[in-house]
């Protein structure tokens, strides 16, 4: 399995810093219909993926959900670390699905850490199958 062939490279992810509120992670994950999302250092180390459990959690830890709360506490202080662990560009196949079978993506890092993109179950099957990567729901394609 090819990785840096059928990964969404880094540039084409929508990732957040650890240093973002959660009331912009949350506009994020909203706008695009995510459920979880990168989450970078200042120096673009990958450091874990922020999803909606973790908000969840953090509302219900503190007993509201005061929008002024939210511009102040940042995805860094909510978020979980030990899950979405990424895998080295140089990940053999097995990695990469082992890697996928616990999460909806696998975050693909190079040796210094750095996030390089992400691949999504559906591009591993596909990629798996030999098949191309059918459009998702609300995808246009030409006929």
């Amino acid at each position: 399995m090819n990785i840096a062939k059928i990964m969404v490279p880094k540039a084409m992810t929508v990732c957040l810093e650890e240093s973002a509120s959660i009331r912009k992670a949350v506009d994020v994950m909203r706008r695009h219909g995510y459920t979880a999302i990168p989450v970078l250092d200042s120096a673009g180390k990958y450091i874990g993926c922020v999803n909606d459990r973790d908000f969840l959690r953090y509302i219900v830890t503190q007993g509201h959900a005061d929008p002024g709360e939210h511009e102040r506490t940042s995805v860094g202080d909510i978020m979980r670390r030990d899950h979405y662990m990424p895998v080295p560009i140089t990940a053999t196949e097995d990695q990469i699905i082992d890697a996928a079978i616990c999460q909806n993506f696998v975050p693909v890092v190079d040796d210094r850490g750095c996030l390089c993109g992400i691949i999504t179950r559906r591009m591993i099957i596909a990629d798996l199958a030999g098949r191309p990567l059918p459009p998702t729901e609300g995808e246009f394609t030409e006929k």
